[in-house]
């Protein structure tokens, strides 16, 4: 007996433990949420993932899914934080501060900054494949089989003397890295066009001498090819199905403020600063002839046609729920229907809001998110 009850007071005493441990590390579990909104069973997209940025230091990086496809009930279903269950093994779940979200071929790229790593994941069902690690990694890039990740390399912090950054090319079938070069200062987005990415510097860290760069990298032999000089702290770049490349800058918080640029291939097949806009970018979304984009300083929106590079269009919508947006902090737009979603970061420290709104402006729905969603990517129907 003496035996027995010597054995249940260890068991408790165990339990107590355990019961201490979690709640020094607490769980969130997925919460499924139904939206008062039928299936599309005509619809091309299966869902979109959403990746939380959690605010840095947090830890609090989620992925959270919104389900097009719907279940029994035949209702839109808006899944947060589902890493965490489709990836029970992983103890810390994604890390801290999500930067980017890509989906390539039959697989999910996550890029988780501070925790410098990128997770890859089955498309199908956010399931782990591979973690790779790659210092201070900001965004992603994809071409003919291979990831592109641009890095910073040096640690989080302003420094003066922090080194030039690097972009990371990774093998898409074994995620082993195959390759590295380097390009300007604190390498934020990238693009591919005419088999040569193009990199936007930011010099982030070196506030009194950002960077104003756009790197050449020649995809072919994966060395440095040019600089160009455009403006300073870089941010954002996207190619248009005319070869212009459209680069945001984020300006220097003092006397030189944002702008949007055009660059346009001269016939030396050197770039040239067609022309720029100034227009404050936060996010930004190339759908054919239209650039759609948010502000979060301006609290704007609008479109862009980039072949006249006229502005069309200042206001995505007049609803009054896309005017009660406290933080524009990304948009993603369907190529298909041109229906969009605006990403609303509130007060990046608790939980964010998605908003749906048909392709006229029209407000669809609005669902609950992780803390500051930034950024989508859509999930399409074989």
């Amino acid at each position: 007996m003496k035996r027995i009850g010597s054995d249940i007071i260890v068991g408790l005493l165990a339990m107590l433990l355990l019961t201490a441990c979690r709640n020094d590390d607490p769980i969130v579990y997925m919460e499924d949420e139904t939206v008062d909104r039928q299936v599309e069973t005509t619809a091309t997209l299966a869902g979109m993932y959403v990746l939380c940025e959690g605010n840095m230091g947090t830890n609090k990086c989620t992925l959270d899914f919104l389900d097009l496809q719907g279940s029994d009930d035949g209702q839109v279903h808006y899944l947060r934080n589902i890493y965490a269950e489709r990836n029970p093994g992983e103890v810390k779940e994604l890390g801290d501060v999500g930067n980017d979200a890509q989906i390539y071929g039959s697989q999910l790229w996550l890029v988780i900054n501070c925790s410098n790593k990128v997770e890859v994941c089955r498309a199908a069902d956010a399931t782990k494949l591979a973690k790779i690690d790659i210092p201070n990694c900001r965004y992603l890039a994809f071409h003919e089989g291979y990831a592109y990740v641009s890095s910073y390399v040096g640690p989080v912090g302003f420094d003066d003397d922090a080194p030039l950054g690097q972009v990371y090319k990774v093998d898409t079938l074994t995620h082993q890295i195959v390759g590295r070069v380097t390009v300007g200062y604190q390498p934020d987005e990238m693009t591919v066009c005419d088999n040569r990415l193009y990199v936007a510097n930011s010099g982030g860290y070196r506030i009194a001498n950002y960077d104003r760069r756009v790197s050449v990298v020649n995809l072919t032999t994966f060395q440095l090819e040019n600089h160009y000089d455009i403006a300073v702290n870089l941010h954002r770049i996207r190619c248009d199905r005319y070869g212009q490349l459209w680069v945001t800058s984020r300006g220097d918080y003092m006397q030189e403020s944002a702008r949007l640029l055009w660059l346009q291939p001269a016939t030396d097949g050197r770039l040239t600063i067609g022309g720029q806009l100034d227009i404050s970018v936060s996010d930004m979304c190339l759908v054919g002839d239209s650039l759609y984009y948010v502000s979060n300083d301006s609290r704007t929106t609008g479109i862009v046609n980039v072949r006249s590079h006229s502005v069309v269009s200042t206001s995505l919508s007049q609803a009054t729920e896309l005017s009660q947006v406290k933080m524009l902090y990304g948009i993603k737009v369907n190529p298909v229907g041109r229906d969009f979603y605006v990403m609303d970061a509130k007060n990046y420290v608790s939980s964010g809001e998605l908003l749906h709104f048909h392709a006229d402006g029209t407000f669809d729905y609005k669902v609950r998110t992780g803390d500051i969603p930034a950024h989508a990517a859509f999930l399409w129907k074989n």
